[in-house]
């Protein structure tokens, strides 16, 4: 089974505005509508639409929790939430207007007790399964939260697949995940580097592998994405032709997509299609990526 885990999802409650915000005064809308996010459930939904069922973890508290996990549900996704018993799960305002400005809320506190009940869940996973973590960590949390949830899992051959950044992604390389998923620029911070060419970035993506990380795919925006594999191979894929209308979760559509591929082919060549098809078709649509349009684009890389 596949695993995700949101630490702190959100419903994403999008305003369109015809005209420019204008602040301190009353603005109206065009139109709104609401989503409900969270880099891991942005993961499962993607993973859904490819056919892969999944299981989706985390936290979620009050009413709005309530409708993320109707939402998952509605999908066909597993949601195995621990409900917390104070707070309420976050709503991000995102104002569409000549500009985009976004509010995004704090969410709820996790207590330590959540926090064990979900290391109590995921010890149960073993040998075929996969977990995916995603984002970054609720102040509420222990900033190692990550490390200790991989290092809890280190001798149950377990496939991890971890997409974030800086130090949070440094320290979990000594458990050997199987995916980890840096754009050109965070791969750069990571050692205070301005990366300009893909020799330069294979190159650092290799002192990841270095440090633990079996394969290594990075993600360069319009310029496509690169994967190198941990047999040495470099696998390089352009972006498909199409409208920009939407950044939100097209760095997650990529990791499911990759994650799908692969599952389904055993061939990185195609897991690194299906990951750039899966994030160019959510950044050309208004939410996430169906999956007949990952599949359409896919067949033109």
């Amino acid at each position: 089974m596949i695993y995700t885990v949101t630490f702190n999802p959100a419903i994403d409650y999008v305003i369109h505005m015809d005209n420019p915000l204008d602040p301190g005064m009353t603005n109206r809308s065009s139109s709104e509508e609401h989503y409900i996010g969270g880099k891991g459930i942005n993961v499962s939904t993607i993973l859904k639409n490819l056919g892969l069922d999944n299981t989706a973890l985390g936290f979620v508290a009050g009413f709005t929790g309530d409708e993320i996990i109707r939402g998952l549900n509605e999908r066909g996704i597993k949601a195995d939430f621990i409900k917390l018993k104070e707070g309420t799960t976050r709503i991000n305002v995102k104002i569409k207007s000549t500009e985009e400005t976004e509010i995004n809320a704090q969410g709820p506190k996790i207590s330590s007790e959540a926090l064990n009940e979900l290391y109590d869940k995921l010890d149960k996973l073993g040998e075929g399964d996969i977990l995916i973590l995603a984002g970054s960590i609720p102040s509420s949390l222990p900033s190692d939260v990550y490390e200790t949830i991989l290092g809890r899992l280190a001798d149950k051959n377990v496939l991890f697949v971890v997409d974030a950044t800086k130090d949070l992604l440094k320290n979990v390389l000594k458990y050997h995940p199987f995916l980890i998923k840096p754009n050109n620029h965070e791969l750069g911070e990571m050692f205070d580097k301005v990366l300009k060419t893909d020799d330069e970035i294979e190159e650092h993506a290799k002192k990841l592998q270095e440090m633990g990380a079996r394969n290594v795919l990075i993600s360069m925006a319009g310029d496509g994405s690169m994967l190198i594999t941990e047999d040495g191979q470099r696998f390089r894929v352009g972006v498909p032709k199409g409208t920009v209308k939407n950044s939100v979760g097209a760095g997650d559509s990529m990791v499911a997509g990759f994650v799908a591929g692969y599952l389904q082919s055993k061939d990185y060549g195609v897991a690194l299609k299906m990951g750039t098809a899966a994030g160019s078709a959510t950044a050309f649509s208004d939410d996430l990526a169906t999956g007949e349009a990952i599949r359409n684009l896919y067949n033109t890389l």
